[in-house]
């Protein structure tokens, strides 16, 4: 029998289908959030973009465990797996928070301080089973510290209050970025986390200039300091990260940890190649 993963971040959601020894496909979707999105808007999406690559696999599918942005209480839960259901119609899906995919991916069944570092973040301590501790993630307008999300506001705010050296300025101008546009884009427009961080990639691009690497910098340090310090004798875990800000910028955040005095454990762009390690290892 078959197992199919889901790892679903703010952006996009990567599936796996797998057996004990090997991977049979491997798929894409966009992300989901139930905190934004129906189980109907699911549902359409499944059976837009992953359905039509699974009509040879349904029937031997036997587990579906869904790893999800958002998915930290029960009607949140409820609303991916009737999304997941009604367009499967598969009986075990078992939804999970994507905290525990960031623990069981780069923890596996060791102890650790796991971090999400994407679009979002979030963090937790994690026993080599349970996520046993959560320094509660508030989305991007009170927390992420370290997110994509969060760079991209620390960046738009000092373009706003005129605190970048002009080079960056004019370039960042030429790429499109103007006061309507931001504003459009945050206050009007869906999804504003990903606009926000869609910023850092331009960060990413201009990772040289001081001023950049200071203001990125920063928001590690506050990661740190609001996040990963609250947790029960903090320095005696390794500190591990998944996402995509963790993996690009990961001499900054090595930087930071090590000045904070943590010592710094994996660093991976996505949990999906530590979810199949994991799964494997127990099916």
């Amino acid at each position: 029998m078959l197992t199919l993963i889901a790892d679903s971040g703010s952006t996009k959601t990567d599936w796996v289908l797998i057996d004990r020894e090997k991977i049979l496909t491997n798929l894409k979707t966009i992300g989901f959030n139930p905190y934004f999105q129906t189980k109907e808007q699911i549902s359409y999406q499944i059976n837009l973009n992953l359905k039509p690559y699974l009509k040879d696999y349904i029937s031997k599918i036997e587990h579906v465990y869904y790893y999800g942005a958002g998915c930290s209480n029960d009607e949140n839960c409820k609303i991916v797996l009737d999304g997941i259901h009604n367009s499967l119609d598969l009986k075990n899906i078992a939804i999970h928070h994507d905290l525990l995919a960031a623990a069981r991916a780069l923890c596996g069944q060791d102890p650790g301080i796991a971090c999400i570092l994407g679009t979002g973040s979030n963090s937790c301590l994690y026993d080599g089973k349970n996520v046993v501790e959560n320094v509660p993630s508030v989305g991007y307008l009170f927390g992420d510290h370290g997110s994509g999300a969060n760079i991209g506001m620390r960046f738009i705010q000092a373009y706003f209050d005129n605190e970048m050296p002009k080079e960056i300025r004019t370039a960042f101008e030429a790429q499109g970025y103007h006061r309507e546009e931001i504003l459009d884009n945050v206050y009007k427009k869906g999804m504003p986390s990903r606009y926000l961080a869609s910023v850092s990639g331009f960060a990413a691009l201009n990772i040289k200039d001081p001023f950049v690497r200071s203001l990125i910098k920063s928001c590690f340090v506050d990661f740190f300091n609001k996040q990963v310090s609250k947790y029960t004798d903090s320095k005696k875990y390794k500190v591990n990260s998944v996402g995509s800000i963790g993996f690009f910028y990961k001499d900054i955040l090595t930087e930071v940890s090590d000045e904070q005095g943590y010592k710094l454990g994996k660093v991976i762009k996505s949990p999906i190649d530590g979810l199949i390690e994991y799964h494997q290892s127990v099916l």
